[in-house]
């Protein structure tokens, strides 16, 4: 399967925003397997963020996880202050603890300002990109979380399997 759509400058993105290696993650802030993977994708960019660009789109499974799509507002809210990257690990690092008062704590923690987010939560546009990214997974044949997908193309492998993907593309 093939992501639809294609990554553009209205993703979240980090690492170097021209690279020919593009890794996109559709994650769920509650899983406990994009959990595991986070610090796999820390290490992935700590490492080679010179050479990949990393994009993230939301997939909470809300049926199953009743905080993914709080956490995903809350880092959506976050981005409106320049602050995504910091929400999305503070939520991952935090994710044992994760409820609706954990999401303010870390708001705080990262220096947001509460007032504007917390009328940021409630704006409709950040439903809707929440749900334009869950319907772009759906399309590219997401059917779990993380999921991930290489220059476009659905990737068959988890967080560990991307480091030998990119030795073998830097050698």
């Amino acid at each position: 399967m093939s992501l639809r759509p294609a990554v553009s400058n209205t993703d979240h993105a980090q690492g170097y925003l021209e690279a020919d290696l593009v890794i996109v993650e559709y994650g769920d802030y509650q899983c406990p397997y994009c959990g595991d993977a986070h610090p796999l994708l820390k290490e992935l960019m700590s490492q080679f963020g010179s050479q990949i660009k990393f994009v993230f789109r939301n997939f909470p499974l809300s049926e199953i996880h009743q905080y993914a799509r709080p956490a995903a507002l809350a880092a959506e809210a976050a981005a409106l202050q320049g602050k995504f990257w910091e929400m999305h690990d503070a939520i991952y690092e935090n994710q044992a603890y994760l409820n609706e008062n954990l999401l303010l704590e870390l708001a705080e923690k990262i220096s947001l300002n509460m007032q504007e987010f917390k009328t940021d939560l409630e704006k409709s546009a950040l439903a809707d990109r929440i749900d334009a990214d869950f319907e772009s997974g759906i399309v590219s044949g997401v059917n779990g979380t993380p999921s991930f997908f290489v220059n476009g193309t659905k990737f068959n492998g988890g967080a560990a399997d991307l480091f030998q993907l990119i030795n073998e593309n830097s050698n």
